[in-house]
C-alpha cells in the first residue's frame, strides 16, 4: 500500500470512527443529566418522564456501539488501535448501562425519599461525564493532548472525591436509616452510583492509554 493511499485510508477511518463516538459521548452525557434530574425532583410525573428518556437514551447508545463495533469489522485501517476503539466505546456503554440501571432501581424501589448528601452524587455524575465528553471530542487532535489530559486527571480527581462521599453516605445511611427495607433499597442504589462513577474514570483510563500509544 502506498504512502497516500495510507493516509487516505487513516483519514477515513477518522471520518467514520471519531464523529461516533463523540455521539456516544453526548448521549451518555444527556442520560445522566436525566439522572440527576430524577434525584432532585419530587413529581412523579416528572421521574416518570426523566426514567423513560434514560431508557430511551440506553436504547440510542446500544445502538451506536453496534454501528461502532460493525465499522471496526468492516474498517482495515482505524485511526487508533482496534482494541482501544473497543475499549472505549464499551466503556462508555457501560457508564450508560449504570445510570440506566441507576434509575431503574428507583423506578422498582420507589424509595421514600433521598437524604441531600445523596443527591450530591449523581451532580458529579454529571460533571464526570461532561469532562469525559469533552476529552472524547480532542481525540481527533491527538498530537494536542493536553487537553485531554487535563479532562482525565479532573475525571480522577472527581472518583476520588466521590470516593470519599460514597464511605460518608453508607455511614450516615446504617446510623440514621431504621426502616430496613429503606436501607437496602437506599444501599443498593449508592452503590450503583459509586460504580457508575469508577466507571467512568474507566474511560478515562482507556484516553490515557490511547496518549500513552500515541505519545
Amino acid at each position: 500500500m502506498g504512502i497516500s493511499s495510507f493516509f487516505r485510508r487513516l483519514s477515513i477511518g477518522d471520518k467514520k470512527f471519531f464523529p461516533m463516538f463523540e455521539q456516544e459521548a453526548a448521549n451518555v452525557v444527556k442520560a445522566a443529566i436525566n439522572l440527576n434530574k430524577l434525584f432532585i425532583t419530587e413529581d412523579p410525573m416528572l421521574k416518570q418522564k426523566y426514567i423513560a428518556e434514560i431508557r430511551d437514551l440506553e436504547g440510542s447508545g446500544d445502538e451506536i456501539a453496534r454501528n461502532i463495533f460493525n465499522e471496526l469489522d468492516k474498517t482495515f485501517i482505524t485511526p487508533i488501535e482496534r482494541e482501544d476503539i473497543h475499549a472505549l466505546s464499551s466503556s462508555m456503554e457501560e457508564v450508560l448501562d449504570l445510570i440506566y440501571g441507576c434509575s431503574h432501581r428507583i423506578e422498582l424501589y420507589k424509595p421514600k425519599s433521598f437524604d441531600p448528601e445523596i443527591s450530591q452524587y449523581p451532580s458529579l455524575i454529571v460533571v464526570g461525564c461532561k469532562e469525559m465528553e469533552k476529552a472524547i471530542k480532542e481525540l481527533k487532535n491527538l498530537r494536542k493532548h493536553e487537553k485531554i489530559r487535563k479532562a482525565c486527571n479532573h475525571i480522577n480527581e472527581l472518583e476520588k472525591q466521590c470516593d470519599g462521599l460514597y464511605h460518608m453516605m453508607i455511614s450516615d445511611l446504617f446510623e440514621k436509616e431504621k426502616d430496613a427495607i429503606e436501607l437496602i433499597k437506599k444501599k443498593e442504589i449508592i452503590q450503583n452510583l459509586e460504580s457508575t462513577m469508577d466507571c467512568i474514570e474507566d474511560v478515562a483510563d482507556v484516553l490515557k492509554t490511547i496518549l500513552l500509544k500515541m505519545a
